[in-house]
């Protein structure tokens, strides 16, 4: 499901996907740094809106339903030039038309490089 999309293209890796929890993680590199040589914002905005993305579609009648993300923010707290980053997602609200995920991503020392919250909008798939 995530060959050849933004995914795969940012070297996005799910680690754990439950009802309460997902996490992922991302490589800082020449896929995910800007013109300075640090995480890109949207590097890290993509990140998080893929767990909340994912957490959600694990909550849903996946037979019937999909997701699609409605609002999202986030907050750039520390630069990182290089290592990988890990987004720990948990849902605030799981709503029948829509679900709030915060998202906080840490690197490998677990300090906090950007937190998050995503809205996700539960779509009814046609038959």
């Amino acid at each position: 499901m995530v060959e050849n999309t933004l995914i795969s293209a940012l070297g996005i890796k799910i680690e754990e996907v439950t009802p309460d929890r997902v996490t992922a993680s991302m490589p800082v590199d020449e896929r995910t740094r800007q013109p300075f040589g640090i995480l890109h914002g949207g590097a890290s905005v993509a990140l998080a809106e893929t767990v909340a993305s994912v957490g959600t579609y694990n909550l849903v009648d996946q037979a019937t339903q999909g997701c699609a993300g409605l609002e999202i923010n986030a907050n750039h707290i520390r630069a990182k030039q290089k290592g990988i980053v890990r987004a720990i997602g948990t849902p605030l609200h799981k709503g029948k038309t829509t679900m709030v995920w915060d998202i906080k991503i840490v690197d490998e020392e677990e300090n906090l490089i950007c937190v998050s919250r995503c809205t996700m909008a539960i779509l009814t798939l046609k038959k």
